[in-house]
């Protein structure tokens, strides 16, 4: 059981910077390369405003970080780790999906 609180706290942001599809999207994104907010925007086909929401967002979870280019700003994962965790979690939801092993997921649909 998790009882230290910067433990639970670490967890609460992780799961907080998942919450949103398009937050998801950008983590994704930047799991596979630091990128610019522009390029960002438009690989995601979403607005520069909301994109620049969703990344505050990332920043104040401290999943990215904000990395100055002269008059620019790269975005990256904030430690590399948080990529592996994101492909790990991934993989793990797929599989578990995959197995249904929760005896009423059909009959509760709670899985």
């Amino acid at each position: 059981m998790l009882t230290i609180a910067s433990d639970i706290d670490a967890l609460a942001r992780f799961g907080r910077a998942l919450a949103d599809p398009i937050r998801c999207r950008i983590l994704l994104a930047l799991r596979k390369a630091p990128a610019h907010p522009a390029d960002l925007a438009d690989q995601l086909e979403i607005s520069r405003t909301r994109l620049s929401n969703h990344l505050a967002c990332l920043r104040d979870c401290g999943i990215v970080v904000a990395v100055p280019e002269g008059r620019r700003v790269r975005y990256e994962l904030a430690d590399a780790r948080l990529g592996h965790a994101l492909d790990d979690l991934r993989g793990a939801v797929l599989a578990v999906e995959a197995d249904r092993t929760c005896p009423d997921a059909e009959e509760k649909d709670c899985c």
